[in-house]
């Protein structure tokens, strides 16, 4: 046998042997790393939940309309809070004004009928979709992670 020949085996068996072990190793990692010296799983923390911060925006009347769409003199009034991360407080505050533009033009559509009816999940779920669709026609994300209701009344 020719030393060509004879290197190139060699070299073919010390690639398999070193991709044996590399196969060998990824398994041991993924079947043995998790499991404690005693050999029972363990089971890893789960990252803490960040920390929100609240922001509130009190008092957004909105007129109802009646069943024809007329002017009647009813009404809805809606504290908003706005669940923020720390670092997006600041932000949040700034955008208090563009919040209640897009709630009142949310919640004005509806009629005194159709607002009686809605839960208070009902009218944060109107709300966060209305402020996804407003912040995704700018081209920004919101500053906030979620809108809740703080009050309502329907008068």
């Amino acid at each position: 046998m020719s030393k060509a020949k004879l290197g190139i085996i060699l070299g073919v068996v010390v690639l398999l042997l070193a991709g044996g072990a590399g196969g060998g190793w990824w398994w041991w990692q993924n079947n043995h790393a998790k499991k404690g010296a005693d050999g029972k799983e363990v089971v890893e923390a789960p990252k803490p939940a960040p920390e929100y911060k609240y922001v509130t925006l009190d008092k957004v009347l909105v007129m109802l309309r009646g069943s024809n769409g007329e002017a009647v003199s009813h009404y809805m009034a809606v504290d908003i809070v706005f669940k923020v991360l720390p670092d997006k407080e600041k932000l949040a505050k700034e955008h208090l004004p563009l919040l209640r533009t897009v709630a009142v033009k949310a919640l004005s559509a509806y009629t005194v009928e159709a607002a009686s009816a809605m839960s208070v999940e009902d009218v944060a779920n109107k709300l966060n979709q209305a402020y996804v669709a407003a912040y995704k026609a700018d081209g920004h994300e919101p500053p906030f992670a979620e809108a809740l209701i703080g009050k309502l009344i329907i008068e």
